[in-house]
């Protein structure tokens, strides 16, 4: 029985090995791609009316008063030719609603929208008299899902961008992603990188050049989003088999949204359940359609700097993913659902969801058998080789893409020491991020739909440059 288990975890954990291997080669040959199609296209080409189409911007905000005014700002500030932004505070009980009605001078307005999605009841809309394709929406508190739906009531155009408030966006990032649209009428949503601002200098709002955070909770999550984005989700697109749209950023059909009813109150993982439905409605209708990433066009995030904060927000993804995966198993290995069902959804339960469960495993099943004497080293060995130095190759093709980024790190000692950090993330970081999923698994259905507390730092604070005007835009051509 035990040579039995022992066998199970090291061919679980080669599996998952050579799954990153392949995932290392798409990435590598997406980017080569990638690297001409920026060539191909300049600015001048993206802002001709042929290569858009118009975008509603939703912000969804609970509690950001540190971070809201800079976010707005950066939004206001894209280059993009048709535009809105559609900012929904939900029952804020700080003075997130207070600070844009100062910054943006903003007016109350008798503008009703259409009841097409059920919500909680709205207070007061208003509209800025310095910016007239921003509307802050004010309405009782009903989470992020519930926001979302408001904003969606709200939109006007046929595409909507759905960001986060503690977020920038490149100048360019959504010309970058719309364009997917324009070139792709079965493209029903589209994500694009999300990358770590912390330590990043900021001038005007934009990221100007990054450098490493000085915490190693910060320096971790930098190599954890360039492994995911940069390297993950550029594999699954290219497969077909993307399941996730970060919250973070993302630009769908609105019409396609609105038919399947919108975003899902009461759930802590509304973004991922949104692209699942996607997924089985043109599955179920027989329609043709897209779900991509483009690791171009980039938002940046503000992650969370304390290691409480982290243990938070990494809860509520995996009960997010827990949450999803079970709401529609019926896709699970179930041909009528394609390669989604065969393929997507035997992957993300078996090496996502179960990963935390599997490795936490391993480590007290180690410790069982070195306490009863039945421990031999050629298994620990293997198992700490299979389930740890996956990651670390994997980070560091990561790291190597991330040098062909539009903004990256260019110091050598930050180069270095990311290096460093995909090493020494084994090593303490990795066993504690796995038991804070593995105990996140044993708690679904608990604290369903909740935002949850996320202490932000002021994104201004870390911006050296002068204040600009409220609501003013970059004079220059190009983005950051």
């Amino acid at each position: 029985m035990i040579r039995t288990l022992e066998l199970l975890i090291l061919v679980y954990f080669t599996l998952l090995n050579l799954l990153y291997a392949v995932a290392v080669y798409v990435s590598a040959r997406e980017l080569g791609r990638h690297m001409s199609r920026r060539q191909s296209v300049g600015l001048s080409e993206l802002l001709s009316r042929e290569f858009y189409k118009p975008v509603s911007i939703l912000v969804p905000a609970y509690g950001e008063e540190e971070t809201i005014r800079a976010s707005v700002d950066s939004f206001l500030a894209l280059h993009y030719p048709e535009f809105e932004v559609v900012v929904v505070n939900d029952g804020s009980k700080d003075a997130t609603l207070e600070r844009l009605i100062e910054a943006y001078d903003l007016m109350p307005t008798e503008r009703n929208a259409p009841r097409a999605l059920h919500t909680q009841p709205v207070r007061q809309v208003y509209r800025s008299a310095l910016h007239p394709n921003l509307t802050v929406v004010d309405k009782e508190n009903g989470g992020k899902a519930d926001a979302l739906n408001v904003g969606l009531t709200y939109a006007t155009f046929p595409l909507f961008c759905a960001v986060d408030a503690d977020s920038l966006l490149e100048a360019e990032a959504l010309l970058r992603l719309a364009r997917r649209f324009v070139e792709n009428e079965q493209l029903v949503a589209a994500g694009g990188s999300v990358r770590v601002m912390n330590g990043a200098r900021l001038d005007s709002g934009r990221v100007v050049e990054l450098r490493l955070p000085d915490r190693w909770v910060e320096r971790f999550q930098v190599v954890e989003y360039a492994r995911a984005f940069l390297a993950g989700r550029t594999t699954f697109s290219a497969a077909g088999v993307l399941l996730i749209i970060s919250g973070a950023f993302g630009l769908f059909r609105r019409s396609e949204v609105i038919e399947i009813g919108g975003f899902l109150e009461g759930t802590v993982g509304e973004d991922m359940e949104l692209v699942l439905r996607l997924h089985r409605r043109m599955r179920e209708a027989g329609r043709p359609y897209d779900v991509e990433f483009d690791l171009d066009p980039v938002c940046w995030t503000q992650a969370p700097d304390t290691w409480a904060v982290l243990g938070r927000q990494r809860d509520r993804w995996q009960r997010g993913l827990w949450e999803g995966l079970l709401r529609h198993r019926r896709l699970w290995f179930n041909p009528r659902y394609g390669r989604i069902g065969l393929v997507a959804f035997p992957y993300y339960l078996l090496f996502e969801a179960l990963s935390p469960v599997v490795e936490v495993f391993g480590y007290v099943f180690m410790l069982f058998l070195a306490v009863t004497g039945q421990l031999e080293w050629t298994f620990v060995v293997l198992f700490l080789l299979l389930a740890l130095m996956y990651g670390t190759v994997v980070s560091v093709a990561a790291l190597s893409i991330e040098l062909f980024m539009r903004v990256r790190f260019e110091r050598p000692r930050d180069r270095l020491m990311l290096l460093l950090t995909a090493l020494l993330e084994n090593f303490g970081y990795r066993q504690w991020h796995a038991w804070v999923r593995f105990r996140a698994t044993l708690k679904l259905g608990q604290k369903r739909g909740q935002w949850g507390a996320m202490t932000r730092q002021s994104i201004q604070a870390r911006d050296p440059a002068p204040a600009k005007a409220p609501g003013g835009a970059p004079e220059g051509p190009d983005g950051p």
